[in-house]
């Protein structure tokens, strides 16, 4: 199930492949990802917001968070701050995606969990690494 609102969540029903989120504010590279997603067989859900996907963060049994830095209202990596405070069943897994290319802020999302960063342009040349090993796993 796609979910390309502010704030939608896959069913509960356990379905195959990987479940990914999505925490973008620009609607078009959301699609984008999500359709890639989709593609190699895996399910989205996509925030457009660091609040609103923090509402259900404790509650979402998601594979790979991916985050994005330049949010309106909370940013990614304050984003990143609130998630690692959250009491859950496992530890989400995040990679931050970003067209902020900045070596200091590379090392605050990684000090914060983050496990990798990745620069937008390159996200689309990644993604099928990142889904296989998780797969892997």
């Amino acid at each position: 199930m796609t979910a390309l609102g502010g704030g939608n969540v896959a069913s509960e029903t356990p379905q195959p492949g990987l479940l990914i989120t999505i925490v973008e504010d620009n609607p078009l590279i959301r699609q984008l990802i999500a359709e890639e997603i989709e593609d190699e067989g895996h399910r989205v859900s996509s925030f457009s917001s660091a609040e609103d996907f923090l509402e259900v963060a404790s509650n979402l049994c998601t594979d790979l968070i991916l985050l994005d830095l330049m949010l309106p209202g909370m940013d990614g990596l304050s984003c990143l701050r609130e998630l690692r405070q959250i009491p859950s069943r496992k530890l989400h897994r995040v990679v931050v995606v970003t067209a902020l290319n900045d070596a200091a802020t590379r090392q605050q999302a990684l000090s914060l969990g983050a496990e990798d960063y990745i620069l937008k342009p390159d996200l689309f040349e990644r993604l099928p690494q990142l889904l296989g090993a998780l797969t892997a796993n």
